[in-house]
């Protein structure tokens, strides 16, 4: 893994990390979930996240 892959991976799991706890606070629905990640796993392309 790249250092560019390195800091793409750690970029969306704490973006994920965010989401989660907004999703779980009801700030955000399962939709507006579902729709960030596809957004965010086509910007940050996470090599782990997606096993």
């Amino acid at each position: 893994m790249t250092k560019e892959q390195y800091q793409a991976e750690i970029k969306y799991r704490l973006s994920m990390h965010i989401l989660k706890n907004l999703l779980k606070d009801g700030l955000l629905t399962k939709s507006e979930y579902s729709k960030i990640d596809t957004k965010l796993n086509k910007k940050w392309r996470p090599l782990l996240s997606g096993l």
